[in-house]
């Protein structure tokens, strides 16, 4: 378990660009930015010193960003924010298979799942570029 979590949690350091969006900007790039702190937090979070529950709290949290964000682009960046909602549902499922048979595929299944997701953010926020 803790090999998944730190597997999850070593991917998100490079889910998201580090910039952010200016201000007076739509919706959608206060979302992104939004999703940027909470995967900061998620890279932020001790499991040493405060478990798995504060970990899966920021996952959750970073998880409801992710998915309005996908809301939020839904309207200019259509294809890009499918295929993140995509993405996101392969990651959870991939998730929940480690956590009921934990093996080498079920792990390595996640790794995948997170660069793909990772690639998809990166491409919306390329597309976003010149909105934000």
């Amino acid at each position: 378990m803790r090999r998944i979590t730190a597997i999850i949690a070593a991917a998100v350091l490079g889910l998201l660009p580090v910039a952010g969006c200016s201000q007076d900007t739509p919706a959608v790039c206060d979302s992104l930015t939004a999703v940027q702190n909470s995967a900061q937090h998620v890279r932020d979070t001790n499991v040493a010193e405060n478990g798995l529950s504060q970990l899966r709290t920021n996952l959750n949290q970073l998880r409801a960003g992710v998915q309005q964000l996908v809301a939020d682009a839904k309207g200019q960046w259509s294809d890009q924010a499918n295929e993140i909602s995509g993405n996101l549902d392969i990651l959870k499922a991939s998730v929940q298979a480690a956590q009921a048979t934990p093996s080498d595929t079920n792990i390595g299944a996640i790794r995948s799942a997170l660069t793909t997701l990772q690639q998809s953010v990166r491409d919306l926020a390329d597309a976003m570029q010149s909105t934000c």
